[in-house]
Formats: C-alpha cells, sequence, structure tokens
C-alpha cells in the first residue's frame, strides 16, 4: 500500500483528493490545521490518518513528518495542496496579507516537501504533486499577491523537477480554473454566470475532477511525466 500526504485535506479540492485516493488503496494522511470537525468526519468516512499541523509552521511541519515515519513508514506520493486566496485591490494589500499569503501557499510547499523528500531520494521514487492555479499561469486582477504566490509554485515544480528528476522522483503542478469550493463562496451569481461564459466548456469545474488529475500525476501512467503545468480549468487558459 502507497502512502500519500494530502495538506489541506479537510475542505474543498484537498478533500475530494482524500476521497480519491482512499477509493483507490492508497493509506491517506490527511492534513489539516483548523478544521477538526471537518477532518473527522472525513476520517470516519474514509479510513485517512488525521495529522494537525500548520504547514506554514517549520516545527509542526517537522513533528508531522516525525509522526508518519515513526508509525508508517515512508510518504510515496506529496499533494501539497494547502493554501487560501483573497481579493483585494493591489494599492490595499497589506505586508501581513503579502506575508501571510506566501507562507500559507508558498513556504508550505517548501516545508512539507523538504521534510519527506529524502527518503524519496534514498528510494529513488516518489511524486510531489503541487495545487497552483489558473491565475498562476495568467495573473489574476484584484489578487497580486495571490497570483504572485502561485506562480511562484509553478517556478518550484519545474526547478525541483529538473533538480530530482535523477532521483526518480516526478514533480508536477495542476492549475484549477474556477471550482466549486469554499474558497469561492464569497462570488455573486452573477460572478459565477460570468465567469462561465468566459469558460469554454461553459460550466464551473468540481473538486472531483481536480482529484482525479492529480492521482493520475500520482501513478505509474504519469512515470514519464515531471515538471509540468497541468490546466484543468474548462478551457479559460488557452
Amino acid at each position: 500500500m502507497k502512502n500519500v500526504l494530502i495538506t489541506g485535506g479537510s475542505r474543498g479540492i484537498g478533500k475530494a483528493c482524500v476521497y480519491e485516493f482512499s477509493n483507490n488503496g492508497y493509506r491517506v494522511f490527511l492534513n489539516y490545521n483548523k478544521s477538526s470537525d471537518e477532518a473527522e468526519k472525513i476520517k470516519n468516512e474514509t479510513g485517512a490518518v488525521m495529522v494537525k499541523a500548520d504547514v506554514s509552521d517549520s516545527k509542526q511541519v517537522n513533528d508531522m513528518a516525525e509522526f508518519i515515519h515513526t508509525n508508517y513508514g515512508k510518504i510515496d506520493v506529496i499533494v501539497n495542496n494547502a493554501g487560501i486566496s483573497q481579493q483585494k485591490m493591489f494599492t490595499d494589500i497589506t505586508e501581513n496579507d503579502w506575508d501571510r499569503m506566501f507562507d500559507l501557499n508558498m513556504k508550505s510547499m517548501y516545508l512539507v516537501t523538504k521534510a519527506f523528500v529524502d527518503d524519496m531520494i534514498y528510494k529513488q521514487s516518489g511524486k510531489i504533486i503541487n495545487i497552483s492555479s489558473m491565475w498562476g499561469v495568467t495573473g489574476g486582477s484584484c489578487e497580486v499577491h495571490y497570483s504572485a504566490a502561485k506562480a511562484a509554485v509553478i517556478g518550484f515544480t519545474k526547478a525541483l523537477a529538473k533538480e530530482l528528476g535523477p532521483s526518480g522522483i516526478c514533480v508536477n503542478c495542476v492549475a484549477p480554473g474556477v471550482i466549486e469550493t469554499e474558497m469561492n463562496s464569497h462570488l455573486t451569481k452573477e460572478d459565477f454566470d460570468c465567469l462561465c461564459e468566459e469558460t469554454p466548456l461553459e460550466r464551473l469545474g468540481k473538486p472531483e475532477e481536480i482529484a482525479k488529475t492529480v492521482r493520475f500525476l500520482a501513478s505509474e501512467n504519469a512515470d514519464f511525466i515531471t515538471g509540468q503545468v497541468v490546466n484543468v480549468d474548462g478551457g479559460m487558459v488557452i
């Protein structure tokens, strides 16, 4: 049985990934921070192992890694999904907003990957899948700090893929479009209608569609794919 760690696994895309991997024979480590009730519910339905940690905090990440290593051994797949979004005019973005955006969307990927990558290098195999955004590809007005952080995820992915390729480790990135998750719950019906009109497939994406793409990249069917950005956005970015 392969072990997969999914950060931010209690909501949205992360939650869908927990179900997708659990239903396909993986032992899943469901990382969460504040959503303990939701994580407990998912654990009861999937059998996932709950691992609490703020993944932007190095001590908590290292404690999580030690717990997994001591009790379950190696991690075969990392899904770096944890993150936040925020809409603000650039002139209104505070230094705290900027730092928090990069801590939770980018620094977390560095910390989590660093905590587990030595084992992958030792065994000469592993899959790392990072969740970016279409705004990391194109940039989004009123989301400069979010777009910049998600663009950094893409650069991180490509550089790490080159570095870890000789060790047999595949590193890829998924860039979702507008997905029906809690993160987008602030949008109005008019906003959603407008976004659907701008999307060639004329609808929003579902978390499960992102999760299936992530599992494909984690599978042996993707063993010759690395350093790629897979846009799952209904054609929004072409």
